[in-house]
C-alpha cells in the first residue's frame, strides 16, 4: 500500500548530494521498527547489487549494532556494521552535532571502499527528530501502527517533512483497534506531496518502495 510522489525538500531545506557514498538517515520513535527495517532492507539492497554499510546509534550501549550483526549473520560482514554510543539525546547526534556519525561513516567507507550506501539509524526519539543535511542525503522517518492511528495527525517534523514516511507494523492494526485508512488519509493530508508507505518488515510488504527510493539515491550518485 503506497502513496508515491516526488520527494521535495526536507525540514532542513533542500538536501544537496554530498561527495562520496550516499547516506540514508532512518529515524523514529523507540520501538517503531527502525532496526527491523534496516535488517529487512539490507538483503534487498544486496540483491539489487548494492554494497551497504550500517551505522546504528544508541545512547548508552551499542545494542542495535549487536542485534543487526546477529540478524544479518551470513548476509552482511559484521565489520560493515558499527555502533555509535552517543551519550546524548538522539537528535543531538544526528542533527545538532553529527560529528560522531560523520566520523563513523568516514571510517566505514575508508575500510570498505566498495560500499555504495550507508544506512544510519538514529536512536529512538520523538516526532521532532530530523537529520542534519550534513549527515543524510535521504531522510526516512518510521512510525508504527501500535502507537495509535492518531500519530500522523500529531504532525512533528519527522512525520510531515521527512523525505519518506514509513508507517510500520500494519499487521498489528486490528489488535490495537487502529484504522489503516485513517492513518493513510491523515498522512496524505499532513505531508502534501511527500511520499509515504505502509509496511510490514517481517512479510516484506511495502519494502520494495523503500528500497526503490534508496536505490534511486545511489543511482543518482554514480550517474
Amino acid at each position: 500500500m503506497t502513496h508515491t510522489h516526488t520527494i521535495v525538500a526536507s525540514s532542513n531545506g533542500q538536501r544537496a548530494r554530498h561527495p562520496g557514498v550516499p547516506r540514508i538517515g532512518i529515524g523514529g520513535p523507540v520501538g517503531s521498527g527502525k532496526t527491523a527495517l534496516i535488517e529487512a532492507l539490507v538483503p534487498r539492497l544486496i540483491e539489487r547489487g548494492r554494497a551497504p554499510l550500517v551505522v546504528t546509534n544508541d545512547i548508552f550501549t551499542r545494542e542495535d549494532a549487536i542485534h543487526v550483526r546477529s540478524a544479518l549473520a551470513g548476509v552482511l560482514d559484521s565489520a560493515r556494521i558499527v555502533g555509535v554510543e552517543t551519550g546524548s539525546c538522539p537528535h543531538t547526534a544526528v542533527r545538532d552535532d553529527p560529528t560522531m556519525n560523520l566520523q563513523a561513516v568516514d571510517e566505514l567507507t575508508a575500510s570498505f571502499p566498495d560500499g555504495d550506501v550507508v544506512l544510519i539509524e538514529s536512536g529512538g526519539d520523538n516526532l521532532t527528530l530530523t537529520f542534519s543535511p550534513l549527515l543524510a542525503d535521504l531522510y526516512i522517518f518510521v512510525i508504527d501502527v501500535a502507537q495509535g492511528d492518531k500519530i500522523p495527525r500529531k504532525r512533528g517534523p519527522g512525520v510531515t517533512n521527512s523525505d519518506l514516511l514509513v508507517i510500520n507494523k500494519i499487521d498489528l492494526a486490528e489488535h490495537v483497534r487502529a484504522s489503516l485508512q485513517v492513518m493513510r488519509d491523515d498522512a496524505g493530508a499532513v505531508r502534501g506531496d511527500r511520499p509515504f508507505v505502509l509496511t510490514n518488515c517481517f512479510t516484506g510488504q511495502g519494502l520494495d518502495v523503500v528500497a526503490d527510493r534508496i536505490d534511486a539515491v545511489v543511482a543518482a550518485a554514480v550517474s
